[in-house]
């Protein structure tokens, strides 16, 4: 199917302006509560989250309104057009709460095969990075800049991101080990911004666990257009979620994944 891909991304980078002037009046803000949606541990979201996804679906009415839409905060819509919006408002709530510029608008666009178009947001810096239809970009306070993922290197040379030192299950927690133990560097807390370094060539790898659909969609646009690769621990598709391995290029996430796939 054709599209207007020029348009597409114009909807895009729309969505992520909206999400911008919704969010930012709330971060650092005194009083910003946070709620828990899970009745044991914690998972938070606050107006903000909320409030960003209201306006990026209100936008999505107004130019794309026959797509469908699915978001963290408001589930799914259904369309006609076979493209989906997958929207979370602020991937990395912990840290926007926590006043950590790590956190992120994220917004992807997919077909019925995954995502074709990605963003990553980060209103409080003023980067963004978004990559699909034969480009990869970013714009931000050192101007803009083609994104480009790091060349080959063994994994003692690699450098490894996650969010949680926890990862996920034990099971999950041991693969992800595996792998930390043979890198050169590894760093913890970054949410989506991890996916942002690795697409713009800082970083090597990110590996997670648990993950859902809308946590993943727009991180794969952008690392894959950048060159880089992004699978789940068997190697198979990622963007329905749950255990993610991405990686700047074939080696990296050859060595990484020979270590993951033993996990069961």
């Amino acid at each position: 199917m054709q599209y207007d891909t020029d348009e597409l991304v114009s909807t895009a980078h729309g969505l992520a302006e909206a999400a911008r002037s919704v969010v930012l009046p709330y971060f650092r803000a005194t009083g910003l509560m946070a709620e828990n949606k899970l009745a044991t541990g914690f998972d938070p979201v606050t107006e903000a989250d909320k409030a960003a996804e209201r306006a990026m679906r209100a936008l999505l009415a107004q130019l794309r309104p026959d797509d469908a839409i699915v978001g963290e905060e408001y589930g799914a819509a259904s369309g006609t057009s076979g493209l989906t919006w997958v929207l979370d408002p602020i991937d990395g709530t912990r840290g926007f709460m926590s006043g950590t510029p790590t956190w992120g608008v994220l917004i992807s666009l997919c077909d019925a095969d995954g995502p074709i178009f990605g963003m990553i947001d980060q209103p409080y810096i003023g980067e963004r990075f978004w990559g699909g239809f034969g480009a990869a970009q970013m714009s931000g306070p050192h101007g803009a800049k083609v994104l480009t993922t790091r060349a080959g290197r063994p994994l003692s040379e690699a450098i490894l991101f996650t969010t949680f030192p926890e990862v996920g299950s034990p099971a999950e927690r041991k693969g992800f080990e595996s792998v930390a133990k043979e890198v050169q560097l590894t760093r913890y807390g970054m949410d989506c911004y991890a996916y942002a370094l690795l697409a713009a060539g800082q970083i090597d790898l990110v590996i997670e666990a648990g993950l859902s659909n809308y946590d993943i969609c727009a991180p794969i646009g952008v690392i894959e257009a950048a060159g880089g690769i992004v699978t789940d621990w068997e190697g198979g598709k990622a963007h329905g979620g749950g255990r993610v391995l991405a990686a700047a290029n074939e080696q990296q996430h050859r060595e990484a994944l020979g270590l993951l796939s033993r996990i069961t």
